[in-house]
């Protein structure tokens, strides 16, 4: 597979050895996905891939990594419990929060525990990227600093990220009304014509969506066959965190 090519709003990846990457991802695609983001990204390694809190306490305790890409929520416990039984143990990863969860207090006792920065999900591979390539200018300062400018430099690097935009076209309004949607519907999955009558927007529209979200690791497709014509696309949320 082809390696995407930097966009200019992309943070450069400073050289020196690769940063050790544990996916903790409970959907197994959804964590193959997020694995195969980080290895398209100059600089970073893939350690490991595992799917619930304990399979992550038990890798790190056969091997070191340097950066946790961590669901917060796991079968067997929340994430940020995760991450307090690793600082209580000694471990000094850090930790990239990957989730759907948007509640501040959950954001303030990540930030408490060392986790350098969230990532929403649905996310594309230009935004982890973007990410991944502030954390490792971040990681990569070393030295004293000479006053607090420099410090503020520092922590603007990792904690004041551009944002991504999202392809033209697409509002993050809509993509959300349609990511709700998604994740309402029955296991089986949702057609973007009933996508579109829920959300009140055309089939093409919502179906662009829904591409997206594809595209983007969040959401699955599947033919539904049994009718004349064509079989009838449905799409699945694939992630609960």
């Amino acid at each position: 597979m082809s390696t995407a090519q930097p966009t200019p709003s992309a943070a450069p990846v400073p050289p020196g050895p690769a940063i050790k990457v544990l996916v903790v991802e409970d959907d197994p695609v959804a964590a193959d996905a997020h694995a195969l983001y980080v290895s398209r990204v100059p600089g970073f390694c893939v350690a490991g891939v595992v799917h619930s809190r304990n399979d992550a306490s038990q890798f790190l305790k056969r091997a070191a990594v340097d950066l946790l890409l961590l669901d917060l929520y796991l079968p067997d416990g929340h994430g940020l419990q995760l991450v307090r039984s690793l600082r209580s143990a000694g471990h000094g990863a850090d930790v990239i929060a990957v989730t759907s969860a948007r509640d501040l207090a959950v954001v303030r006792e990540g930030v408490s525990l060392g986790v350098v920065q969230y990532v929403l999900k649905p996310f594309t591979f230009a935004t982890l990227r973007e990410r991944l390539g502030r954390y490792a200018e971040f990681r990569a300062a070393v030295g004293e600093a000479s006053g607090q400018e420099e410090v503020d430099r520092a922590l603007a690097v990792l904690r004041a990220p551009q944002p991504t935009a999202l392809p033209k076209g697409l509002s993050t309004d809509t993509l959300n009304t349609v990511t709700e949607a998604l994740r309402k519907a029955a296991a089986e999955g949702i057609s973007a014509g009933a996508v579109a009558e829920a959300v009140g927007t055309s089939r093409i529209t919502a179906r662009r969506y829904l591409e997206y979200l594809v595209e983007s690791g969040r959401a699955a497709r599947t033919p539904q066959y049994g009718q004349v014509g064509r079989p009838e696309l449905l799409y699945r949320w694939l992630s609960r965190g």
